[in-house]
Formats: C-alpha cells, sequence, structure tokens
C-alpha cells in the first residue's frame, strides 16, 4: 500500500517481487520462480529498491538499508556469506540518500556526498583500492561532493556536484571511459563535462550532459552504445538517433538501453536476442528506435539473464495510471503475466497496480507499490 509522509511529501510503499528465486530472494521459503507478482512480508516505509544479481536492496524512510537474497560475496552486507531468505539490515549506514545495486554488489550515497560499498570486488567493483569482496559497507577512495550513483556490470559511476563523472571497476570493455582497458581500483574521471545524470550497464555507461545530449561508452557488441556500429568505446560517444527526442531519463540493461522521452515513448537499442527491444523480433539494433504499442510511461527498467551477463534480458515499463507492461525473456517468469514465454512485444503485468517504482534483475522484476 501507498502511504504519503504528510511532513515530507515522501510516498514509501512495500516491495513486490516476481521471477527466478534460486537465492531465494522471493523470501517465501522456497527456490521455486514465481511467474505472478506478490508482496514480500515484513518490509514497508520504502522509499527506494535496487537489486540485480539475485539480491535485493531497500531503502527505507528512516534513511536505513536492508538488504536479501544472494550473499556469496556479501551482497547482502550482513557480514556473512550466506543467502539470506529474510531482509536484514545493513549495519554500517547512516543517512544514506541513494542506493543503486546489481550483479553482485551494491553502492549508497551518504547524506554528506560519500560513497560506500559491498559485495563482490575482484575487479575493483568496489572503489576501496583493493580486489577483496565484502560482507559490511565499506568507503569507496576519493569521492566527495557526489550527488548520484550507478552500478554497472562490475563497475562503479559516480557523478559529482560539479559535474564530472568518476568510474572505477572493470574496464574490460572501457566501461569506464578513461580511453583505456585497465581495471581501476579507485576512481578516475572520466572526459565528459557537465554531465546531469549517469546510469550503468552490463559493460556500458551511459551519461547525459545539461545540453539534453545522451553519450554512452564501453562494452558495444550488440550495438548497446547506440552509435551505429558494434565497436567497443573507450571514451564517450553520442547517442545517435535521438535528435528530435527530449530524454527524459535513461538507463542501461545488462546487454541494452533505455530511454524514456518526455512524450511518455520508450526508445531503445542493443541486445534482442530474446525480444527485449520489443519490436517483435529478436533482432539486435545498433540505434534507437520507437517500441510500438506503449504510451504514457513514467520510468523504465531493464535487466539481463538469471546467470546475469549472459544471454537474454528482459524490460519493465511503469505507465501513468500506475500498472505495468513487460517483454523480453521470460524463463523464470519475470515478466508477470502468468507464463514462462518469451515475448517480444508488450504485455500487461498481473496482479499489482498502483506501483511507485521498478527495478527489472537478472531474471526477476522488484516493484515498490
Amino acid at each position: 500500500m501507498t502511504v504519503v509522509n504528510t511532513e515530507t511529501g515522501i510516498a514509501t510503499g512495500s516491495v513486490w517481487i516476481w521471477g527466478d528465486n534460486a537465492f531465494r530472494q522471493q523470501c517465501d521459503g522456497t527456490t521455486e520462480p514465481r511467474l505472478l507478482p506478490a508482496k514480500l512480508d515484513g518490509l514497508d516505509d520504502v522509499v527506494t529498491i535496487t537489486g540485480g544479481g539475485g539480491q535485493g536492496v531497500v531503502l527505507r524512510a528512516d534513511r536505513t538499508v536492508w538488504a536479501w537474497g544472494r550473499n556469496d560475496h556479501g551482497q547482502a552486507g550482513d557480514g556473512t556469506n550466506e543467502n539470506r531468505a529474510v531482509p536484514a539490515r545493513v549495519e554500517g549506514l547512516e543517512d544514506v540518500a541513494q542506493l543503486s545495486g546489481g550483479g553482485g554488489h551494491t553502492l549508497a550515497l551518504a547524506a554528506d556526498g560519500t560513497v560506500w560499498a559491498w559485495g563482490h570486488n575482484g575487479r575493483g567493483d568496489l572503489g576501496d583500492g583493493t580486489t577483496d569482496s565484502r560482507s559490511k559497507p565499506v568507503k569507496v577512495k576519493g569521492l566527495r561532493d557526489v550527488t548520484s550513483v550507478a552500478w554497472g556490470g562490475g563497475h562503479g559511476v559516480a557523478l559529482r556536484a560539479d559535474g564530472t563523472v568518476w568510474s572505477w571497476g572493470h574496464n574490460l570493455f572501457g566501461g569506464l571511459g578513461d580511453g583505456t582497458t585497465e581495471t581501476r581500483l579507485e576512481p578516475v574521471m572520466v572526459d565528459l563535462p557537465n554531465v546531469v545524470e549517469v546510469h550503468g550497464g552490463g559493460g556500458h555507461t551511459l551519461a547525459k550532459t545539461a545540453d539534453g545530449t545522451l553519450w554512452a561508452w564501453g562494452r558495444n557488441d550488440r550495438g548497446q552504445v547506440g552509435d551505429g556500429s558494434t565497436e567497443t568505446r573507450l571514451s564517450p560517444v553520442r547517442v545517435a538517433g535521438l535528435e528530435n527526442v527530449d530524454v527524459e531519463a535513461f538507463i542501461g540493461g545488462y546487454f541494452h538501453s533505455l530511454v524514456l522521452a518526455t512524450d511518455g515513448t520508450v526508445w531503445m537499442w542493443g541486445n534482442n536476442d530474446s525480444g527485449q527491444l520489443g519490436d517483435g523480433t529478436t533482432n539486435n539494433r545498433p540505434l534507437p528506435a520507437q517500441v510500438a504499442g506503449v504510451s504514457g510511461v513514467k520510468a523504465v527498467a531493464g535487466g539481463g539473464g538469471r546467470n546475469e551477463f549472459g544471454p537474454g534480458g528482459h524490460t519493465v515499463v511503469l505507465l501513468e495510471d500506475g500498472t505495468l507492461r513487460a517483454w523480453g525473456l521470460n524463463d523464470a517468469g519475470q515478466l508477470g503475466d502468468g507464463t514462462t514465454g518469451n515475448r517480444s512485444t508488450p504485455v500487461a503485468v498481473q496482479g499489482i497496480k498502483d506501483v511507485l517504482a521498478i527495478v527489472a534483475g537478472g531474471g526477476y522484476t522488484m516493484a515498490l507499490a
């Protein structure tokens, strides 16, 4: 149930989840997939949801962080490496302003502009100068005055108040945007000024500059950078084909990319092997194209397959009326239509309404409602 705090004006809700359950992320006492949305008991007053490779993480109205699900690398932040079937508070975090998680790690932005991270760290994912995974939050080195953070596939990204972008971690495909393929254990600056928003994907990164232009860099074998090619980009290049699109929001899926325009339309490009681009085909697309059959959209989310970075992916959009549409990979019921059949065009998610926010993880979906 959605509740609006009369003092702050902030809407809070409960967590709903469906799809894969291999890591007990459904919190239902089983490891069986769930084909329809169901409410997760024991969590209320939630303001933000995030997740990805089998774990769920939420920010509650009291600014505490709670997590559950996959925990082999400490993703649940509870000091252990045992999967969690019940949400528990992530210790050592106070006054958190924003969360971003996926794959094997999570980032938290504190109100003082510092960034904290926990989970998998084999490629410097956490930015603490080591490759040691952490089951409790550690501070990302050298960052201050940060206004937002974004998870990427094995890397992290932060936007500072001065409009500069900083990234760290896995860089085999140039997802850090520093012109190299060197893994970075601490943040380095991307040569792209005047950035107002940034998001990561599975090996690529997207950023919007103050003039409304969308830029991307990194892995591009499926056209996910959106410049019309399939060449890896080690530095930012402009996303083509959006000259007449007023970008309201955007996000990187695992191997695909999504844009929400101010007119409520959705534009997508990149990997399409499971129909996640919603164009009725399974052909990859290196340039943005509008998704037919959906309008009045106010939020978008893109996820990958159940093995995190393998083939497949799905897309979920939130409409202005609080309902959801989804398409793409559906092997674990992540589309929430009661089936396990892939969909290359949008279908209605069943049994949920008044949705506030959505997250598409690796083989599952979460909603705040």
